[in-house]
């Protein structure tokens, strides 16, 4: 079951990006299964079916999950994540999406730096400014990554956004027109280490207008694995 729903997606991925007009049509999309409260035998049910990404939200459900999952992946954060948890965080995941402050920046270099790592990070975009969601403001933004790009246990891997819940999924769109641009601005500049390939956004009810707009990494879970057990 969760082996067929995963291959919906994907065909679901591959033909939002071969419907795209203004972004080119060639460029891959990376699918990161978000496996927030499912369990062990689910996540490796998908991966043997060929998920070699995942997402969790939680760091001590990772946690709980990382020694017995049994399989050799990439453990994606794309929660909010507190300061205090950021020692946590860099033990276990890969890629951390959801860097949205200079405090936050700097604990998890520092935290980084104690591990004797370099930290793969995307910044989190809040594009509609919702007082419920993380993210930095698109005025602030240029001044997070700057200081992201000069931590020397940071890498500054690209941006990722979670838009507004919507009922019309369409009216998505024009924010994630808008966060591609953004992203191939930032592509363009010069960075000190910095490698910008990722735009992380969209997940069930809109990763393939996310696909036709640029995303080239969407957080899919619901479409997956069904709905969450809480």
């Amino acid at each position: 079951m969760i082996a067929e729903k995963l291959h919906e997606v994907e065909a679901g991925i591959e033909a939002a990006r071969l419907r795209r007009t203004r972004v080119p049509k060639e460029a891959p999309v990376h699918l990161v299964a978000v496996t927030k409260n499912h369990d062990v035998a689910a996540m490796r049910e998908a991966i043997d079916a060929g998920v070699s990404r995942i997402g969790e939200n939680r760091i001590q459900e990772a946690k709980e999950k990382f020694g017995v999952l049994d399989r050799n992946v990439q453990w994606h954060l794309i929660g909010h994540l507190q300061t205090n948890k950021a020692k946590q965080a860099v033990k276990y995941f890969d890629l951390i999406h959801s860097i949205d402050s200079s405090h936050l920046a700097m604990a998890v270099d520092k935290a980084a730096a104690s591990a004797g790592k370099v930290q793969d990070v995307l910044v989190q975009v809040n594009l509609a400014e919702e007082a419920s969601k993380s993210g930095i403001h698109k005025e602030e933004l240029m001044g997070l990554l700057k200081l992201v790009d000069s931590l020397e246990h940071l890498h500054l891997c690209g941006l990722m956004l979670i838009a507004p819940n919507y009922e019309n999924v369409e009216a998505c769109r024009p924010l994630f027109r808008e966060m591609y641009g953004i992203f191939q601005k930032i592509k363009g500049m010069e960075w000190r280490t910095a490698n910008i390939e990722y735009l992380s956004m969209g997940m069930t009810h809109d990763y393939q207008i996310a696909v036709e707009e640029g995303a080239n990494i969407v957080r899919v879970g619901t479409a997956i694995f069904g709905q969450r057990q809480y």
